[in-house]
């Protein structure tokens, strides 16, 4: 069964705000086994939008739409769908009653326009709406579906998971599953030339995606049963092991940072940074991970030459010597951040963010990630070759993922995932 997302705002067509509905509703039609076809953003404009969804009918069984169920005269996509669907609006006294109620809890005053939410076609199906006061509903009409969903993205996830999810698996006869193989130190068209002869396949299929440093394999299959296509991916998955293994960290994992703390919580062990060009970048990445309080020490966020001297302990001799962006100078950062904090891993990042080259030449992307355990202190090279404009953000990025990286490989020494 066919399926197309129109996200319905002028707010978003503009790029006020950011559009999340769009990737969440493709995700939740995949995975229910819908074939997504299309997605697109209309404004709102009554014109634009009936041609929009005239098409998507033509093309497909079943179309999603959020946003536009306001109270406002913008506020739209209700009128537009039942005109060109040929249904009626008519007013939901039980609906009327739950915004009233909402109003009325809030000690707020429900003015006439709100009144407009109640409106719901005639014939079709209400869903409520647990965190506002736009329902959404259903529109069906020979064979073809309309759902209106709420824009604001709380309002339409709570929405749909409790109730179009359900509505929408039985008039399914498949589901769609995936899965992620997350791999680092390799890039998409090496990890893609090792894998080519897997990027053929129908069902499951392998699709090749490229992140900042990283590079992913989506694994998707299709069956009557997620059991049954959890299985195939597996399958699947096994050959690529066969393949890249020694470049994979993660299955279904959200990133680094998650596996690292995941790690980190097996081994019941801590880490402690000291950060230069990366800023707290790492810092960042972990504690954004619930239960990082458990595996993260502290952080040093130490540009000045003094801090790194004073604070972790680099000899002034190594600063002048090999200059605080070097080997010499991330292996005592590393040193001092394991020191001071008393963790089983101590980590450093120093270099050249970037935009421009060091004063002295030296290229915009070079830098030392430090890495001191019981085991020794390894420092790693990276020289990113990116400079200019956008380049800042690339290579603060690609440096604490190595950070991460480096921990995660210490840890899972020899180990599958």
């Amino acid at each position: 069964m066919n399926c197309e997302i129109i996200c319905v705002g002028t707010e978003i067509l503009l790029g006020d705000i950011l559009n999340t509905n769009t990737q969440y509703l493709s995700q939740q039609a995949a995975s229910l086994g819908f074939n997504v076809l299309h997605q697109c953003v209309v404004g709102d404009n009554a014109a634009r939008l009936a041609e929009q969804l005239k098409e998507s009918l033509a093309r497909s069984e079943i179309v999603l739409l959020t946003g536009g169920l306001g109270p406002t005269a913008d506020d739209i996509t209700k009128e537009v769908c039942c005109d060109v669907m040929g249904a009626e609006l008519v007013m939901n006294e039980e609906e009327l009653e739950k915004i009233r109620a909402y109003f009325a809890k809030r000690g707020r005053v429900m003015v006439e326009e709100n009144k407009k939410q109640a409106l719901v076609p005639k014939g079709g199906t209400v869903f409520a709406n647990s965190c506002g006061t736009a329902p959404g509903c259903a529109v069906e009409q020979d064979g073809r579906c309309a759902i209106l969903l709420p824009g604001p993205p709380r309002e339409m996830r709570t929405m749909f998971e409790t109730q179009v999810r359900p509505w929408l698996a039985k008039r399914s006869d498949s589901v769609i599953f995936s899965r992620m193989v997350r791999t680092f130190g390799i890039g998409e068209s090496a990890m893609a030339a090792a894998v080519a002869e897997l990027l053929d396949g129908t069902n499951p299929t392998v699709a090749p995606y490229a992140k900042d440093g990283e590079a992913l394999l989506r694994v998707t299959a299709k069956a009557e049963t997620q059991g049954q296509a959890a299985q195939m991916c597996d399958e699947v998955i096994e050959k690529i092991r066969e393949k890249i293994g020694n470049y994979i960290y993660g299955i279904d994992v959200n990133g680094l940072e998650f596996a690292v703390v995941e790690q980190l919580k097996k081994a019941g062990q801590k880490v402690a940074l000291a950060e230069s060009c990366t800023g707290g970048l790492i810092a960042r990445r972990i504690t954004d991970v619930p239960g990082a309080s458990d595996v993260f020490e502290c952080g040093v966020v130490s540009y000045a030459n003094e801090v790194k001297e004073k604070l972790l302990g680099v000899r002034r001799e190594t600063l002048e010597r090999f200059t605080e962006v070097s080997r010499e100078c991330a292996a005592e950062m590393a040193q001092g951040a394991r020191r001071l904090s008393g963790a089983a891993f101590g980590v450093s990042v120093t270099g050249f963010a970037g935009p421009d080259p060091a004063p002295d030449g030296r290229p915009a992307g070079l830098i030392y990630v430090g890495l001191d355990s019981a085991n020794g202190t390894a420092v790693r090279e990276l020289n990113t070759g990116r400079g200019g404009e956008g380049s800042r953000e690339y290579n603060r990025t690609v440096a604490a993922s190595n950070a991460l990286h480096m921990v995660l490989k210490e840890l899972n020494e020899h180990e599958a995932f």
